[in-house]
């Protein structure tokens, strides 16, 4: 009996074991997001002969990528990817369908993280009235956050505000962006009453204005750069400062920030914020601490000088520099098994299309916001009232279906009248509103692409599908947003602690991230999240 009595309760310590909260081992010291915006996937090779052996490469080598990483939703913009891979989501259940969008019930514009019922913090009030309220899903972060009893704290840093907003989450406590007007990170009352000390002393330190003095020059000759276009090309858009190496931009100017964002020093500004943070917030020491990092100025210099410029290859140079700079701050604070680390992008960008069209490939561009008034002043001849569109954005036409309800017009006929006009749109392939999606002939993959986009508050009502390589408005510079590869093939890469090295060429979802980086944590996935749980195989 004596024996059977210390088996029983050798069993029974070992049942409540398998039961218990994980431990601090179990769970890394600290989390940390890198989202790249507008990171194409095939940038990891592209310049991969150039890369340091510390930076991509070594997140490639020692870490664990998977190469065949999609969107599965249709709108491939910034503030759904941003909430897509924290949440494991898609818009049509976390709620963030674009950057931009009208309220079908109210008619109002909202921009993704607007908030008027918030103060800015140490910043403009245009820039500051920010907050997630209108994300519906739990992130990660929040999910972490729960399962810590609040002990947890998620951070976000970003150059956009959505870029940091919409990954922390809606229980997130610290969260910065970069304010135009003053040249600061700053944050919103939704978070903080007033900026931590050490923020105020980084903002006053006036680093972006260092680094916009310093100049934009190539890494290298420019001869060396054998994967890119000359410099100064025909079909680039530059919104301020020089046209070609090195782009200045004038000090004096009001503008000189917004201008800033369109170079890879407001990316090293990022990680230098983020490093001043995670020393003087302590994070990691107490319990499992979150950072949601995305680096911006990819994104702007992608739109103004496209995948195959000068100045992008440039600029995932330097970004490569900064990353292992970065890589290398996380093994001295924390060392490498004590921190868990992923890479990923919100979308990737077409080739600029003019670019295309000089070496006889079929690509265009469509200014589909003047069709706004085109299609106005045509609906107003057959049906009688002005204005019937509200707005387009993100291959959306919003239709004021309040108008037509309060008036009694005859909606079937609307529609149908607005998609046939569309249809015979150059560069449109086909225009239909959600309940039609199904009998469009199209895969069944892109069908439910578009209804992952679709939360109908929110979403436009009536969209169109761009044929390959046909880019919305810019005539110069490159959009992106579609259903196709180059803007929903993105990088999806593990590193640190518990992961193996090694690559698998599986098609994965970005819905995939947040339920495999929860399983890693041991805590419940976000509530809205229908993405699987990654395996890491040799």
């Amino acid at each position: 009996m004596k024996n059977l009595s210390v088996l029983g309760c050798l069993f029974l310590f070992c049942f409540k074991s398998s039961f218990s909260q994980p431990t601090k081992e179990m769970r890394p010291k600290l989390v940390v997001g890198l989202v790249i915006d507008q990171m194409r996937w095939d940038y990891l090779y592209r310049y991969y002969d150039r890369y340091s052996d510390k930076g991509f490469k070594r997140l490639l080598n020692e870490g664990y990528s998977y190469d065949n990483a999609f969107i599965n939703y249709a709108n491939s913009v910034t503030a759904a990817g941003h909430a897509s891979l924290y949440t494991g989501a898609t818009p049509s259940l976390h709620g963030i369908v674009g950057n931009e969008w009208i309220d079908r019930k109210t008619g109002l514009y909202n921009y993704c993280v607007s908030d008027k019922s918030v103060s800015p913090v140490g910043g403009s009030a245009k820039a500051g009235m920010m907050s997630p309220k209108n994300l519906l899903a739990t992130t990660i972060g929040d999910e972490l956050r729960i399962a810590t009893n609040f002990r947890s704290r998620v951070f976000g840093i970003a150059v956009k505000d959505r870029g940091s907003i919409l990954p922390a989450g809606r229980s997130a406590e610290d969260v910065y962006w970069f304010d135009d007007s003053t040249g600061n990170f700053i944050s919103s009352s939704y978070y903080m009453k007033t900026l931590p000390h050490w923020a105020v002393s980084f903002n006053k330190r006036k680093i972006a204005d260092s680094l916009i003095l310093q100049k934009w020059n190539l890494l290298y000759p420019a001869e060396t750069y054998i994967q890119s276009t000359p410099d100064n090309m025909d079909f680039e858009y530059l919104k301020d400062g020089e046209p070609i190496f090195p782009h200045i931009i004038d000090i004096k100017s009001k503008s000189r920030f917004a201008a800033f964002r369109y170079t890879p020093a407001v990316n090293t500004l990022a990680f230098e914020y983020a490093k001043n943070l995670l020393i003087s917030e302590n994070a990691g020491r107490m319990q499992t601490d979150m950072l949601c990092l995305s680096i911006s100025g990819t994104d702007y210099i992608g739109h103004a000088y496209g995948p195959s410029s000068i100045e992008a290859e440039d600029a995932y140079l330097r970004l490569d520099r900064d990353i292992a700079e970065f890589l290398n701050f996380l093994d001295e604070q924390y060392g490498k098994e004590n921190y868990l680390f992923f890479l990923s992008a919100d979308h990737g960008a077409p080739q600029i299309p003019s670019f295309l069209k000089s070496k006889k490939i079929n690509a265009g561009s469509n200014n589909n916001y003047a069709l706004v008034s085109e299609l106005n002043n045509e609906l107003n001849l057959k049906f009688h009232h002005k204005k019937i569109i509200k707005a387009y954005f993100d291959f959306q036409f919003f239709v004021d279906e309040n108008l037509i309800d309060s008036l009694s017009l005859p909606k079937h006929d609307i529609y149908s009248f607005i998609k046939n006009y569309l249809k015979n749109i150059p560069g449109v392939s086909d225009a239909f509103d959600h309940d039609s999606i199904y009998t469009l002939n199209y895969p069944v993959a892109i069908k439910e692409m578009f209804n992952n986009s679709y939360y109908r508050q929110r979403s436009g009502t009536i969209k169109i599908i761009m044929e390959p390589q046909f880019t919305d408005y810019k005539e110069k510079g490159t959009e992106h947003g579609t259903i196709y590869n180059y803007d929903t093939h993105i990088p999806l890469m593990f590193f640190g602690k518990n992961i193996p090295a090694g690559s698998s060429s599986k098609r994965v979802f970005i819905t995939d991230l947040a339920p495999t980086i929860c399983s890693l944590l041991k805590i419940q996935v976000p509530n809205a999240s229908f993405g699987k749980v990654l395996q890491f195989e040799k």
